[in-house]
């Protein structure tokens, strides 16, 4: 019970309980501002366009569940960060996927894997992916309308099965088996709605998953570098190595030869 005596700092200098999930020490929305203090002063634009993008998505089928995004931070027409992580674990059943300002969607899911520790160590059991989802939503919803950008897909194993939410800053909370988010995701969808099904094995649905991204990061620039796929299933989350996007069209451009060659 170390860490949830180091963590109850949070919740007041009394060091109290709070009374139930969703009594939280939280960031507040009307703090939520670029320099406060000179809020009433003339605020600049900055130099450039702030527009950033990537690809992640989601997806269920008979094995469980499959996530995946590239690792491309852009900024504009930067290339901020190409090693990112986009997807990462949150317990040992549950993964996210990120889309939006990094800062943003790595401090919203530390949160959250706190919050879900914490009730792990109090009531013995893991919060299911739908709780999850919903705590996340409950703890985001006071920022809609603000400049605060997280879009995140839940992808978890509970006593229920696979479970796949989408959650995001702007007040939405979906349920679904299969979810693409970010500049990429129109082309990520071309490749999922038609090679996705239920009865594909693993290595079928990783061969799809690294498809789709990697045709999105062919169309997409801000989408690129390499991919992050993570496995959950009743055992827990597992990770696939890292794999370099270009080796994917090495290997389309050996298939295209045969082709050719075949054809010729």
């Amino acid at each position: 019970m170390a860490l949830e005596d180091l963590c109850m700092s949070w919740y007041g200098r009394d060091k109290s309980r709070p009374t139930n999930l969703l009594d939280l020490n939280l960031p507040s929305a009307e703090s939520f501002k670029e320099n406060p203090s000179e809020s009433d002063s003339v605020r600049h634009p900055p130099p450039f366009a702030m527009t950033h993008g990537t690809t992640t998505l989601a997806f269920t089928f008979q094995g469980g569940v499959l996530a995946a995004g590239d690792t491309r931070s852009s900024c504009n027409g930067l290339v901020a960060s190409p090693d990112s992580h986009k997807v990462g674990p949150i317990h040992s059943h549950l993964v996210g996927t990120s889309s939006g300002t990094s800062a943003d969607c790595t401090l919203w899911k530390r949160i959250l894997a706190r919050e879900l520790r914490l009730y792990h160590l109090r009531h013995g059991r893991r919060v299911s992916t739908c709780g999850a989802a919903k705590l996340l939503w409950h703890m985001l919803l006071p920022f809609k309308g603000t400049e605060l950008c997280v879009a995140t897909t839940l992808c978890g194993w509970d006593t229920g099965g696979p479970g796949i939410f989408y959650v995001c800053s702007d007040g939405t909370r979906l349920r679904g088996t299969l979810f693409s988010v970010g500049s990429g995701s129109p082309y990520a969808y071309s490749v999922l709605d038609q090679a996705v099904e239920w009865g594909m094995t693993t290595e079928e649905a990783v061969q799809v998953a690294r498809e789709a991204v990697y045709r999105a990061t062919h169309r997409d620039a801000y989408s690129g570098n390499c991919v992050d796929i993570y496995h959950v299933t009743a055992a827990g989350w597992t990770r696939r190595k890292r794999e370099d996007l270009k080796e994917e069209y090495y290997r389309e451009k050996a298939r295209m030869s045969i082709t050719s060659e075949v054809e010729n």
